[in-house]
């Protein structure tokens, strides 16, 4: 199960851009299609928003990958 980490570069990243950002999914509508589709959690919640806000603290896990999201330096 690959384990990746996220800085965020301010309060948040939609969740969608997450996905594009962390190469998990091809183009834009592509990451929004997997968040609809159910493939997403946010702290182990199934999370069907793509523009949810994903802060510092939270884990978003999507088929084996986990991203564990870190507050900017």
């Amino acid at each position: 199960m690959p384990r990746l980490e996220f800085t965020l570069t301010g309060d948040y990243v939609e969740l969608h851009n997450l996905l594009k950002l962390m190469g998990l999914a091809d183009s834009g509508g592509s990451a929004k299609a997997r968040v609809a589709e159910g493939e997403v959690k946010v702290n182990g919640k199934i999370e069907l928003r793509k523009t949810c806000k994903i802060r510092a603290g939270q884990t978003v896990v999507i088929e084996d990958t986990t991203i564990k999201v870190l507050k900017p330096n």
